[in-house]
């Protein structure tokens, strides 16, 4: 499964060299990682209210090439590696028009307690079944 989201670069995504400030990545990716965990049926409030939270864990990102100010990119997302203990996704950012290649990254998610803050020692099943499905 692949999830996909188009985004305008705004003014504010960009900085004093006018393009897209790195930081800006880190908040489409959360947006694509959550509109992905949304397409397995999963609605992080209804976890959150079970006591579940998804905290990233790594990130690594590659930058290919600068996008710039309203321009129309397109990010990818797919589930990378599931294991018993944390999920990671990889992301591509492309320029939407030309298909070019403007990032390529890896976040890794865990499970953890809210009642306690610690980490599950498995991702409970009834989640890493619906990621498993689409592994």
């Amino acid at each position: 499964m692949e999830y996909t989201q188009e985004i305008r670069v705004l003014y504010s995504d960009t900085d004093a060299y006018g393009v897209v400030w790195h930081g800006a990545y880190t908040k489409w990716f959360e947006a694509a990682r959550v509109g992905f965990v949304e397409q397995l049926g999963l609605e992080l409030e209804n976890l959150e209210n079970k006591g579940i939270l998804f905290p990233v864990v790594e990130m690594n990102i590659r930058y290919k090439s600068s996008a710039k100010m309203n321009e129309r990119i397109i990010i990818k997302t797919k589930l990378k590696e599931l294991r018993p203990v944390s999920i990671t996704f990889e992301h591509n950012v492309y320029e939407k028009e030309t298909g070019t290649l403007r990032v390529n990254a890896q976040t890794s998610i865990v499970v953890v307690d809210i009642k306690n803050g610690k980490m599950f020692r498995r991702i409970p099943e009834e989640l890493y079944s619906k990621f498993q499905e689409v592994q």
